[in-house]
């Protein structure tokens, strides 16, 4: 978790407001955000802060619930695998879940785990897409905290740039490497995003599954649907 300094908010002259990019950096901060809205955020923010933020998301409330469910579904299955064979696949692998779309990262021992990781994650109803980014190696050598590190920064990055809705995107950085899942509003915010990550300090390379927002249909001048 990074530590960062506050500064108080004054409340001398108007009653306290906790906006939405208040809200974000909190959970930047926190490090809830990148976790995907678990950690310290009900500490931080207080029960109910929690679907407040999933209702910022573009997929919802609904939405965010489902993706969650379904990487918890995902892991159950690493679990129950690793206790069959001894193996460490739900320690050495990380699954994230935006609209369906499941992207694997992490170092594994060897292609056959690898592989049955993408498997059993095909296995779980309600997926649409797997995005295998895992690597075979030897997972001791990962710096896992240079790349808690770097996924900090560009969070921190993104939050507080006032052309990204940030918390339309999940970062996971493996050895150096950022990935990137999620919804873009345009091409140009998508642009900043990567833009952002490969400015971060020892970032070896950026990969990009990010999806860009279809645009609403046009309503005509009545403002009725066509």
């Amino acid at each position: 978790m990074v530590s960062t300094t506050h500064s108080t908010l004054e409340f001398r002259h108007k009653p306290a407001r906790l906006n939405p990019s208040r809200l974000l950096a909190a959970l930047v901060l926190c490090g809830g955000l990148a976790a995907g809205l678990s950690g310290c955020v009900g500490a931080a923010v207080g029960a109910g802060a929690t679907v407040g933020v999933a209702a910022m998301d573009d997929r919802g409330v609904q939405g965010v619930a489902r993706d969650a469910g379904l990487a918890t579904r995902v892991r159950g299955k690493w679990l129950n695998y690793d206790l069959e064979t001894g193996d460490t696949l739900a320690v050495d692998a990380s699954v994230k879940v935006y609209n369906r779309r499941a992207m694997l990262t992490g170092t594994v021992k060897s292609e056959d785990i690898r592989a049955k990781a993408v498997r059993l994650t095909w296995e779980v109803e309600g997926i649409d897409e797997v995005i295998n980014e895992l690597s075979v190696g030897d997972s001791s050598v990962v710096d896992s905290a240079v790349d808690s590190w770097i996924s900090a920064q560009l969070t921190a990055k993104m939050t507080f740039d006032k052309d990204v809705q940030a918390i339309n995107y999940i970062i996971e950085t493996e050895n150096g490497v950022v990935y990137l899942l999620g919804q873009a509003q345009s091409q140009a915010e998508l642009n900043r995003v990567l833009g952002h990550a490969r400015a971060v300090s020892r970032v070896r390379d950026v990969v990009n599954h990010v999806q860009i927002k279809a645009p609403e249909a046009e309503k005509p001048a009545d403002g009725k649907a066509s």
